[in-house]
């Protein structure tokens, strides 16, 4: 029979290693953002704060919000009182149709990334190299910019707003 101190460490080392592996696959489930400027990884970590749905953008990278704002327009209100409040209508208009800067309402998209809110994310969040600034509070290190759920509000309200034609694969994006 084994003695007591024996079954602890064994048990111990057992839930040691079943921790170990659950850590990497926890790392290895995140959704992997990039920068629209060079590729170079965007580092945007979940905060105490952030919403369920932000939390869920950044395990998957699938964008809750675009589905809801796509089923019931008035939440999709939402977003664009966010799209107002940051200044994005100074360059792409009051509704994304475009301005000083292009239309993210239709289906020619300056990047092709911008076809996923993933890709459209990524260059709200950390700028191009085409006039966007960075507007992520994380990665541009000011607190008073834009938020993770901010970012996919108005997503989802651009979104709401498209005028291209042909499919829209956003409403069928799969967690990466």
């Amino acid at each position: 029979m084994l003695n007591h101190g024996v079954v602890k460490a064994t048990l111990a080392a057992s839930i040691l290693a079943l921790v170990g592996l659950a850590i990497p696959m926890q790392a290895s489930a995140a959704c992997n953002l990039v920068s629209t400027k060079d590729n170079s990884p965007l580092n945007i970590k979940v905060e105490a704060d952030d919403t369920p749905e932000a939390k869920q953008f950044l395990e998957t990278c699938v964008n809750p919000y675009t589905k809801i704002f796509a089923d019931d327009p008035t939440k999709a209100k939402q977003g664009k009182s966010k799209f107002g409040l940051y200044s994005c209508t100074t360059c792409h208009g009051p509704n994304g149709d475009g301005q000083v800067a292009v239309s993210i309402t239709d289906d020619r998209w300056q990047y092709n990334k911008h076809i996923t809110d993933k890709g459209m994310f990524e260059t709200i969040a950390g700028g191009s190299n085409g006039g966007m600034a960075t507007w992520h509070r994380q990665v541009a290190g000011n607190p008073d910019l834009v938020s993770t759920d901010e970012i996919l509000k108005i997503i989802g309200f651009l979104r709401s707003q498209y005028k291209g034609g042909g499919d829209k694969p956003w409403l069928t994006e799969k967690p990466q």
